[in-house]
């Protein structure tokens, strides 16, 4: 019985130990290029960091196409805390927020 307690202590501390960086790997990945009209894709990784990004064609003039981009990424920082910066790419660039980003 004695060992069965330890044994679960110890398991129960080496799965709850964080993941080196170099150790890390991907968990969960999702894709699906639509060709020229845009894309969307997700994927996130065994050391907290996490991706979500969608694209899609904009037509600015009868010429003139481009994608406009909108995402997000996670990771888990030296401190502990996990940071998020949601973004956009279109016509006026890349654009991030986060809480963790000074305004200007």
């Amino acid at each position: 019985m004695k060992f069965a307690v330890v044994f679960a202590a110890v398991l129960a501390v080496a799965v709850a130990a964080p993941v080196e960086e170099k150790d890390a790997h991907i968990v969960q990945y999702q894709n699906d290029n639509q060709g020229i009209d845009g894309y969307n894709f997700q994927y996130g990784t065994s050391n907290g960091i996490q991706r979500t990004e969608q694209a899609q064609l904009k037509r600015f003039a009868d010429d003139i196409n481009a994608l406009v981009i909108r995402g997000s990424y996670s990771y888990v920082g030296a401190d502990g805390q996990t940071y998020t910066v949601n973004y956009i790419a279109d016509e006026n660039g890349f654009q991030p927020e986060a809480a963790h980003i000074p305004r200007a």
